[in-house]
């Protein structure tokens, strides 16, 4: 068979799976490139009345508008301040966790406990968030009612501007709490079993053996995962924050995205959060890179 009958049956033979592609190719291309049109949206005095190219063409001015506001730069620091909390807790947690469950023996409990605590990721937050509202409420919230019987006064967790970005943050890590530690098991369940006998027979116990054995094989993964969510600073949570704040607390809890949507759909400035998705956008994307250039530098993990 020469080299133009094997590009023949190689076609044949590849062609199925590419028709099968081809309409999530076509879907992409209408909803995820179609809509760059409208970035020029951050550049124009937009007017919803006119054509998309008849909008009077305005420059940076949107964005020197946007800096120029009071609250855009609480609104920078709230979306980093939380994201970074965040990136940590579901980082150090999920470790904590894998390693624990690393070291439970029954079998039937491990996979129990492993169920009850994946279920939470499958949730959404609009559920959730009813949900948390009830048992964080001031009067009458299980967490409330736990703190009274304490002795500790009831705090307004979700109404409080002081207290709202760390229960933001200390819910989405119970949530992603059992999803973040497949990584970290998987990887555990690959360390070579030898390792763990030569600690042994060195007299290492338990403790020894995770200290020593466990964490080193690991660390690589865990490094891994910490380049990786750099690029996620400023991707707070939309969902979760806008689905548990209020204007009280508008001042240490809105965020980027939250931010856009009220700007954008509730006060109608296309343009203004157009401006700010696409400054997010930009940030995201340099982080993303150097995210990428550091898992190639420090794990040997290349994406491109």
């Amino acid at each position: 068979m020469n080299v133009k009958e094997k590009k023949k049956s190689w076609f044949r033979k590849e062609l199925p799976f590419h028709l099968m592609l081809f309409p999530a190719v076509i879907l992409t291309f209408i909803f995820k490139y179609i809509p760059f049109i409208g970035i020029s949206m951050a550049f124009e005095s937009y007017t919803p009345l006119k054509g998309m190219f008849d909008q009077k063409w305005v420059g940076m001015e949107n964005y020197r508008y946007l800096f120029s506001l009071p609250g855009f730069g609480s609104v920078i620091w709230n979306t980093i301040f939380i994201a970074v909390m965040k990136m940590v807790g579901n980082l150090v947690f999920p470790v904590l966790i894998a390693l624990l469950l690393n070291e439970v023996r029954g079998r039937h409990y491990k996979k129990t406990v492993q169920t009850v605590l994946y279920l939470p990721h499958f949730i959404s937050w609009a559920a959730l968030a009813g949900i948390f509202i009830d048992i964080l409420s001031p009067s009458g919230g299980i967490v409330n009612q736990i703190l009274n019987s304490l002795g500790m006064d009831s705090v307004f967790f979700l109404g409080d501007s002081k207290v709202f970005p760390y229960t933001v943050a200390v819910t989405d890590i119970w949530k992603e709490l059992g999803w973040g530690t497949i990584v970290y098991l998987a990887a555990i369940t690959g360390i070579d079993p030898t390792y763990y006998e030569a600690a042994k027979i060195d007299g290492a116990n338990r403790f020894k053996q995770v200290l020593y054995v466990t964490i080193p094989s690991i660390l690589p993964m865990i490094l891994l995962m910490m380049v990786l969510s750099v690029g996620n600073v400023l991707q707070a949570g939309f969902e979760q924050v806008f689905n548990l704040y209020s204007p009280q607390v508008y001042s240490t809890g809105d965020i980027i995205d939250t931010y856009v949507y009220r700007i954008g759909v509730i006060e109608a400035k296309f343009d203004l959060a157009t401006a700010v998705g696409l400054f997010k956008s930009a940030i995201s994307f340099v982080l993303i890179m150097i995210g990428y250039k550091l898992a190639d530098k420090l794990a040997g993990y290349k994406v491109f």
